[in-house]
């Protein structure tokens, strides 16, 4: 499906060319070297030298400030990105092929994740979090540390040209924002560069088209590819190149190496139409690196409840995978959710693992026949508070799921799904 962040569906969290500005760091300069801006061009604001995360107080005013000038531009947002963008391309076109030729999808990218960034500021663990995924992620786009001063001189160009109340303040507070940012994905990248290569190859060795728009598709990727049932990961295909969408793992690591993916063609849909409609055996895609939280704590011996909609029924199908292979006999209750019986495409192999494991239920879910629709039908069973609960399907599903959970005494912090903002920067 389209991917989550831990569902298997289409997802962005910068895929596609998300960027965030900045400085360069002590990693080694791109070839070619640095580049320069455009005669004329207004000089970029002063960026600091290397910071580390700043004082809670100090934090507060600069999130304070920034939050403010996100309010501001939120009624001009796609003149803010369509002047960001233009500033980028004519004072640094060396930057243009980096991202996609059709850039309608990618201007909304960029606002989004300034806004999870800003909303995240006073909270330094999901935002570092947050971050060095984005730097680990941006090695696939041909990213290098001396690409990250451009982008912050020309994103800070632009919200000085929209927002109301731009002064030295809060220009200030907006460099010492994004140098911190870019240090934390620069030096995510560069710690990922000496251990994983910024992608994979992968030759399509299966295509399954279980129904008009929904197809499973096995790859295998040309050299080990290691990750987490659970994970998701970012894909690109040949037809639609510098285009990247989200997809999670529909197995257990296994011991061929091969890796699964259950894809949904959505409307306009570049990616995910290109791998149902048009991928064959043969044809070759690139793999970025594996990312995820959505995984099993083997620590624990709690039962688990897992809900997954519509092709998030994927990284679901590995999390019972994963235990399954562990040798577990944790109680798992998996509910699975579709509009139809016809859209339930992977049912009989859920079945199947349940008829090999006496420990696992599955409850087929459909809109058509049931008077409680998922997550609220899982209220009928029970009780689940000493349950682990899994959520894998689209973001409404998400929240509707976290606030239900929630509602039946299961605590937040046993409850595991993937950022449901970083669902809503999905492209198709």
């Amino acid at each position: 499906m389209d991917a989550p962040t831990t569902t298997s569906g289409e997802y962005d969290t910068s895929d596609g060319g998300g960027w965030f500005a900045s400085h360069p760091s002590s990693s080694p300069p791109p070839r070619g070297g640095d580049q320069e801006t455009h005669a004329g061009a207004p000089a970029p604001p002063h960026v600091p030298e290397r910071r580390t995360m700043p004082a809670p107080g100090a934090a507060s005013a600069d999130a304070a400030r920034i939050r403010r000038t996100m309010a501001e531009i939120g009624p001009v947002a796609d003149k803010v990105t369509s002047y960001f963008y233009a500033l980028l391309f004519v004072r640094h076109p060396e930057l243009r092929p980096l991202f996609p030729a059709a850039m309608d999808v990618q201007r909304d990218r960029l606002l989004k994740a300034l806004l999870i960034a800003a909303e995240h500021l006073d909270n330094t663990a999901v935002l570092v979090d947050y971050l060095k995924n984005l730097g680990r992620g941006h090695r696939k786009y041909g990213t290098h540390a001396a690409h990250y001063p451009a982008v912050g001189e020309c994103l800070i160009g632009a919200l000085s040209q929209y927002a109301a109340d731009w002064n030295r303040e809060t220009e200030a507070a907006w460099v010492r924002a994004y140098t911190t940012i870019s240090q934390v994905m620069i030096d995510a990248a560069a710690a990922d560069e000496l251990r994983a290569p910024a992608w994979w190859q992968a030759e399509v060795v299966t295509h399954d088209l279980r129904t008009p728009d929904v197809a499973v598709v096995t790859v295998r990727p040309d050299q080990p590819y290691p990750f987490l049932a659970g994970q998701y990961t970012s894909v690109e295909t040949p037809w639609w190149p510098r285009v990247w969408r989200h997809y999670s793992f529909a197995s257990a690591p296994r011991s061929d190496g091969l890796l699964t993916f259950h894809v949904k063609a959505v409307t306009a849909g570049w990616v995910s139409r290109a791998l149902v409609h048009r991928a064959r055996p043969g044809d070759v895609i690139r793999l970025g690196p594996p990312t995820g939280s959505m995984t099993v704590d083997h620590t624990t011996d709690s039962g688990m409840l897992c809900l997954g909609g519509g092709t998030g029924i994927a990284p679901i199908k590995a999390l019972v995978e994963d235990v399954a292979e562990r040798g577990a006999r944790r109680q798992v209750e998996v509910f699975y959710g579709a509009r139809t019986d016809h859209d339930l495409y992977d049912i009989d192999t859920l079945l199947g693992l349940q008829q090999g494991n006496p420990w696992l239920s599955v409850r087929a879910v459909t809109d058509q026949q049931a008077r409680l629709r998922l997550p609220d039908a899982i209220r009928v069973y029970g009780p689940w508070k000493e349950f682990d609960a899994y959520l894998s399907g689209p973001p409404g599903m998400i929240r509707s799921g976290v606030h239900a959970l929630r509602d039946i005494g299961i605590p937040p912090g046993r409850i595991r799904h993937d950022s449901v903002e970083e669902l809503l920067l999905a492209g198709d």
